[in-house]
């Protein structure tokens, strides 16, 4: 029993088996059937077109907004939450921290006034109070000279007769020329006083206000500058401040994102061997990614004619880190569909 059951039954497994095998690898081998793309990918509207990549941004371009001081940010206008708003020129965006200017601002209000109080003063001299005084002391000491010229008169005459000794006249005499030359002392002193300040003094008080008033405008200037506002109309499009944040001068911190919205624009980037079969007057389209059946009708603005090596790659295999690109600024024509800056578009122009 054992030898008919190896003589024929393993010999009938092991053909089944084996026409299994070939079944299976014949089923196994047949082609797949075809799978749709989850999304459908875009087809150029034009028989011969220039594929190129495309950006949206604002009308000119968008405007990265800095801080010109370092400090605290103490108050932000915009806040993140109404980002989208519309802004004119000169609407407040956020503003640093500027205490200690506004304090240095009043210190030097108080030295400017002291200043021009200082001119006036000068200008104003001589005090119409200052002059009777003045006037009283001229007399008093021309009368005393006349007095002391009488007793140098009266001690001559003593002297003649021998009266009086040579030294009584010799403190007579001196006593005399004292007293002259006090009167010419007091008449100077007088004089000095109607003539009013030195020129040269008031020159210098003139120039200690330009001083203060410069100081003054430079703390103006420094505490206008912590207040940023917008340079033009425009829509914020980012803010990545908030209150309390430390912020620098430092070159590419943006701080607010603003843009003119009210038309849209495309940098289209033309890899630099599409360049020759480029024509600024063909038709171009786009289309948002992840859309393959809405044009977007573009119209050509202007041309960028300064070839600049690619910022951002397709992933295509044959597409090198060393491509040069030729940006061209397309306009977006009134659409329906919503588009965004920053968006990312597949463009196609008419080619040659």
């Amino acid at each position: 029993m054992s030898r008919i059951f190896v003589s024929l039954v393993l010999p009938l497994v092991a053909l089944a088996m084996g026409v299994f095998g070939v079944v299976h690898v014949l089923q196994g081998s047949q082609p797949m059937p075809p799978i749709a793309p989850p999304v459908e990918p875009v087809r150029s509207p034009f028989g011969t077109s220039i594929a190129a990549s495309g950006l949206v941004e604002p009308k000119f371009e968008s405007i990265a907004i800095g801080s010109a001081l370092s400090g605290i940010v103490l108050e932000v206008f915009v806040p993140a939450q109404s980002v989208g708003q519309l802004v004119k020129q000169g609407d407040p965006l956020f503003r640093v921290d500027d205490r200690h200017l506004k304090a240095q601002l009043s210190l030097q209000q108080a030295n400017l006034q002291s200043a021009k109080a200082l001119l006036a003063k000068l200008e104003a001299m001589p005090r119409t109070e200052e002059l009777p005084p003045m006037d009283a002391k001229v007399q008093a000491m021309v009368a005393q000279r006349s007095r002391l010229l009488d007793q140098f008169e009266r001690s001559k005459q003593l002297f003649a007769t021998k009266a009086a000794t040579d030294e009584e006249l010799t403190q007579r005499r001196l006593s005399f020329e004292e007293a002259d030359q006090k009167v010419a002392q007091t008449k100077s002193e007088l004089d000095l006083l109607k003539a009013g300040a030195w020129k040269p003094e008031i020159e210098i008080a003139k120039a200690a206000i330009a001083v203060a008033e410069a100081q003054l405008q430079q703390t103006q200037t420094e505490i206008d500058r912590a207040l940023v506002t917008a340079p033009v109309d425009g829509k914020v499009l980012q803010v990545l401040v908030r209150p309390g944040q430390a912020v620098s001068t430092q070159p590419g911190q943006a701080l607010v994102l603003l843009g003119d919205t009210t038309e849209r624009h495309v940098r289209v980037d033309i890899d630099e061997h599409d360049i020759p079969r480029f024509d600024s007057q063909a038709a171009a389209k786009a289309f948002r990614r992840g859309d393959a059946k809405t044009e977007l009708s573009l119209r050509f603005v202007r041309l960028e004619p300064y070839v600049i090596p690619k910022k951002s790659l397709t992933g295509d295999n044959s597409e090198r880190t060393d491509t040069r690109v030729l940006q061209a600024i397309y306009v977006i024509e009134s659409s329906s569909v919503p588009v965004y800056v920053g968006q990312q578009l597949d463009v196609f122009i008419e080619g040659k």
